[in-house]
């Protein structure tokens, strides 16, 4: 934890010429009041709905070890939620009791993302996961309504189809009054050549669709939703207990890097499925990941781009084989079986190697992206993305630092405190911890004030104008929003 000692938020806070901003808090809901909540909101198809999704844990947990490895059932986390600062438990709990404290933490205004609900989403049946999401929300709006001026709750709102996502989108911004939506990506979705899905194979066969790229559906229709909702899409989807992470007994081994690979997956689909193309007033956020996952994506982008460009491609073109250059080097360097091998093909060392297309007419993998110039990556990539970021993750620095990131880029890196999960075990030790990257001279007090303030407000004020009207920040929001190149 932090190094900061004693340090304070009120410390930290007297030397702030700005206000802060938590992009990423978290309470969480209580199960039992929530779900009968639920139920007078969406029937028990919802309520039911919500307390088997929630059942998952106790289940796994309950499940031997021998029959984890048996059938790779991931490890969960164990106590996961405050037992010893007990006063931290009832400020994740109780958003009355959050609203209080806020000041006593140094946060001037929260978007606060749920915990129980950052499952819901991904239900796999239609009618009970559009059941469980719009109750859920329901549910959630009442519980801060009265609480506008400092915090503001995310709507979880179900990707499975843009369809579906437009109708929720629609009556949580137009009936609840939605800021902040929390979108699905990866969705997972069902192998269509596995037609025997029953138990666990259900759970395997799969394939993760970024509703960007090669997707199901045409998602430009919910894209344009948002524009005209004035909603920035930002993300929150774990990708812990399936693929790479899925060990049976060690739970630190699926949770590390599980929300940077799904913002990853989700940035990628939506970067190279041309949507900031198309889309060039949308801002996306990709939550608790930390943004170094995201200085590697565009670096690796650029690379292979550079590498895989359409004009970078006719280089490659396997016609443009000098076949007598070869033979000749293999008289001169190669084996007799070389030699016969080559002169039995022509010369060709693979002769159908022009041929072999993946049935593809357009070979460029950039093509939606229509990049021709520098200036392009800026906005495609740097612009429109930004990357919740917790306050210990020292890669937060890479966002800012001169001459780390491919034409001087500074990744929208921004502040998002975790408070309510088991990685922050005393709430007011985030923004000092935060802070311990100026004062170990890795970023400056203007980098601070991005990351902290600026950045968030850019990320959904940028979407909605009004987003900060009548807020606590809401003066200094409007400055931001109105510096030339916000």
């Amino acid at each position: 934890m932090s190094g900061n000692g004693h340090t304070t938020p009120s410390q930290i806070r007297s030397k702030l010429k700005h206000p802060v901003i938590d992009a990423d808090g978290h309470w969480l809901e209580y199960g039992p009041v929530f779900a009968e909540q639920m139920r007078k909101v969406g029937g028990n198809l919802a309520a039911d709905a919500f307390i088997a999704s929630q059942r998952t844990t106790k289940e796994n947990l309950n499940t031997p070890v021998d029959e984890r490895r048996r059938r790779r059932i991931g490890m969960e986390g164990v106590w996961t939620r405050q037992a010893t600062n007990t006063l931290d438990r009832a400020t994740a709990m109780f958003p009355r009791f959050l609203y209080e404290r806020l000041e006593e933490l140094g946060i001037d205004f929260a978007a606060i993302y749920p915990t129980a609900g950052l499952r819901i989403p991904r239900i796999a049946d239609d009618a009970a996961r559009r059941a469980v999401c719009h109750s859920f929300n329901v549910v959630t709006a009442d519980y801060f309504r009265e609480f506008g001026d400092r915090m503001t709750p995310a709507a979880a709102i179900p990707c499975h189809t843009p369809d579906e996502a437009i109708e929720e989108l629609e009556v949580c911004v137009k009936q609840l009054g939605t800021k902040v939506a929390m979108f699905t990506s990866p969705v997972p979705r069902p192998v269509s050549s596995v037609t025997n899905r029953e138990g666990d194979a259900s759970r395997f066969a799969v394939w993760y669709d970024s509703i960007g790229l090669d997707s199901a559906y045409d998602y430009d229709p919910l894209w344009k939703k948002c524009i005209e909702l004035r909603i920035a899409p930002t993300f929150h989807t774990g990708a812990s207990r399936q693929g790479l992470r899925n060990s049976a007994v060690n739970f630190t081994y699926n949770h590390i890097g599980h929300f940077a690979a799904s913002g990853h997956a989700a940035a990628k689909g939506i970067f190279l499925g041309g949507i900031t193309r198309r889309f060039p007033e949308l801002r996306f956020g990709f939550l608790e990941g930390g943004v170094g996952w995201g200085c590697m994506l565009f670096g690796d982008l650029i690379g292979h781009w550079d590498k895989r460009n359409a004009k970078a491609l006719e280089y490659m073109d396997p016609r443009k084989l000098d076949r007598s250059l070869l033979q000749e080097k293999a008289q001169k360097y190669g084996y007799e079986e070389h030699i016969a091998a080559l002169r039995a093909r022509d010369g060709w060392p693979d002769p159908d190697a022009f041929s072999l297309t993946g049935g593809l007419s357009d070979l460029d993998d950039f093509s939606a992206c229509k990049i021709t110039k520098k200036q392009d990556w800026q906005d495609l990539f740097v612009k429109p993305f930004y990357f919740g970021c917790e306050a210990d993750d020292r890669a937060n620095a890479w966002a800012f630092k001169h001459g780390a990131n491919p034409f001087n880029a500074r990744l929208n890196a921004v502040f998002g405190s975790d408070i309510g999960h088991f990685d922050v075990p005393d709430m007011t030790e985030v923004l000092p911890e935060a802070y311990e990257l100026v004062d170990d001279g890795l970023i400056t007090t203007d980098d601070f004030r991005d990351f902290t303030f600026a950045n968030a407000v850019r990320l959904w004020g940028t979407q909605n104008p009004r987003f900060f009207e009548g807020t606590a920040v809401a003066k200094a929001a409007a400055a931001v929003l109105a510096a030339p190149g916000a």
